[in-house]
């Protein structure tokens, strides 16, 4: 009697299952993190091997068709099921068809780096995202996971990825979470979320692998003029976002359209940039791009530099090369910041602050992470200008992004509602019959 009287009161307490769900997850959360991080951390070490080597061989860039092809038809042969990347994720966390493949992480691995060492122009965000969901999802055949369970395992997945590969793990706890539905975050998984992306980062740090460094130097007042002025460039860097995610779908569609045999496309694409690289006569629009987005924030840069990164890295990917686009996005923002000092009279370092996760929260349309980001990466001293520039950012790139698949879950102004003559209800109905 006893006993079961014992069992009622145990029962009454709520937060009892919650330390079962707690327990649950840091132990998953563990074993993700361990093996996410120590991957990101041979990417993030393998990826500036072959970015130095190409630096010291140039001639490699003009074999960039046979990179191209050696990643397509790696894909066509063994990677059919992956090939969308990042969208696969985001499909199978909305309607579950089958487990995500292993083979996506070392595909993309491998994809990258090839993409890298001949000279095309990506980033590493995709990569270590994919790698983290592969992983992750291979716990739902393992312990046999509910579809709800699984949903939370994919968040991992992407969480432990994105912190490993830029030492942010706050903004990959919250980038995870926002990034699935646009405009709903799901708080029901924040605890999990938050652990995989501070593990893996964790475990990804003890390798020694180093994260660039960047500094705003000079914050400035915040008063109803500079508050202005900063409405302003979050226009024009949500207007750079939408310009980096038409671009990127436009090349796409373009070389599916009168290139049919996918393994031919990166081939005809790398042979293009390779041209474009040798008459521009410069390299500092391939790879990362990461000297020129440190430059961003304390020398003079060209006007057009954002505008060549938009194009090379759109192409490349548009062409089927591999990586991500968060660095580039990087790239895009602090270097268009860098030239509103022309017109803008705030801070350089400020402005190329605010457009280097301004320009990535408008083309992702992940608002919250990306003002954490710049919080974790330049202090809270400019956290409001960040702040202002990410959400109107956000705002003015549209209902585009660089993921086709995310879905809508909340539309960024009612006047989207009016022009595509849906309520509300009509656009959530929308998104649980997909």
């Amino acid at each position: 009697m006893n006993i079961d009287k014992i069992k009622k009161f145990l029962s009454s307490i709520e937060q009892i299952p919650s330390l079962f769900y707690l327990v649950k997850w840091l132990l998953i959360c563990t074993v993700i993190g361990v093996i996410v991080g120590g991957i990101s951390a041979f990417f993030l070490l393998s990826l500036e091997w072959v970015t130095n080597w190409r630096e010291s061989h140039l001639w490699i860039i003009a074999l960039l068709p046979v990179g191209g092809f050696i990643i397509g038809i790696s894909y066509h042969l063994y990677g059919d099921s992956v090939v969308k990347g990042n969208n696969l994720l985001l499909e199978e966390f909305h309607s579950p068809k089958k487990i995500i493949p292993f083979k996506m992480a070392p595909l993309v691995l491998f994809g990258t780096l090839v993409t890298h060492f001949f000279g095309g122009s990506a980033g590493r965000e995709g990569t270590a995202v994919q790698i983290g969901g592969a992983v992750a999802d291979q716990f739902t055949k393992l312990l046999k996971l509910s579809k709800r369970d699984r949903q939370i395992v994919l968040i991992i997945g992407i969480s432990a990825g994105f912190a490993a590969v830029f030492g942010t793990p706050l903004a990959g706890g919250i980038f995870a979470l926002e990034v699935l539905v646009l405009g709903r975050i799901r708080l029901d998984a924040i605890i999990p979320s938050f652990m995989g992306a501070v593990l893996a980062n964790y475990f990804c740090e003890i390798w020694n692998v180093s994260h660039t460094h960047y500094t705003i130097s000079s914050v400035a007042e915040m008063n109803p003029v500079n508050l202005l002025w900063a409405l302003l460039a979050g226009i024009i860097f949500g207007l750079a976002a939408m310009l980096f995610s038409k671009s990127t779908h436009f090349w796409g569609n373009l070389f599916s359209k009168y290139i049919k045999y996918p393994p031919l496309r990166p081939v005809v694409g790398g042979a293009v940039l390779a041209v474009a690289i040798y008459a521009i006569g410069t390299t500092k629009y391939i790879g990362l791009g990461i000297p020129m987005i440190v430059d961003a924030f304390n020398n003079n840069l060209n006007s057009y530099d954002f505008l060549l990164k938009v194009l090379f890295t759109s192409f490349t990917l548009g062409a089927g090369f591999k990586g991500g686009e968060v660095t580039p996005l990087f790239f895009i923002g602090a270097t268009l910041g860098n030239v509103l000092i022309w017109f803008i009279p705030l801070p350089m370092s400020l402005l190329a602050g605010m457009g280097f996760v301004a320009v990535f929260a408008g083309a992702t349309n992940t608002p919250i992470a990306c003002t954490i980001m710049g919080i974790e990466l330049f202090g809270i001293e400019s956290g409001v200008f960040i702040a202002i520039a990410c959400s109107t950012a956000y705002l003015f790139s549209g209902h585009s992004g660089v993921y086709s698949s995310q879905i809508i879950g909340s539309p960024k102004n009612n006047s989207y509602l009016r022009e595509k003559g849906l309520a509300l209800f009509e656009v959530r109905k929308k998104r649980a019959s997909k």
